[in-house]
């Protein structure tokens, strides 16, 4: 059985940062003082990214540092990959024209440079 280590700034959180990569069916263990049930990963997530810890709404705030960063655009699962193709900032406006895979910008001529 494959696992990956993730962590959790704040007890207020609803995604975790991974601390590995992570394949499809991983088993997610959390470090910390703060025991949590593992979780299993729905799809690959690469070391840095977040992963969801709970059920977020569409619409519903992703939280993150205690924080809100922003709302899921669509419903995401436990266990699911949260990044650009799910969940946009309620700051930056661009941040829906960012690609899904590497971030960059795909507003501007600019950006293909």
């Amino acid at each position: 059985m494959t696992a990956a280590r993730a962590f959790i700034v704040h007890a207020a959180d609803n995604v975790a940062t991974l601390i590995d990569d992570t394949p499809a069916g991983a088993t997610v263990t959390y470090l910390g003082d703060r025991p949590r049930p593992p979780l299993v990963a729905g799809s690959a997530i690469a070391r840095g990214h977040k992963i969801a810890l709970t059920p977020i709404e569409g619409g519903g705030a992703v939280i993150k540092f205690g924080v809100r960063i922003g709302h899921a655009t669509t419903a995401i699962a436990p266990g699911a990959w949260v990044h650009l193709h799910n969940l946009a900032s309620d700051l930056d406006e661009r941040s829906a024209t960012l690609d899904h895979a590497s971030g960059a910008p795909t507003d501007t001529d600019s950006a293909y440079v």
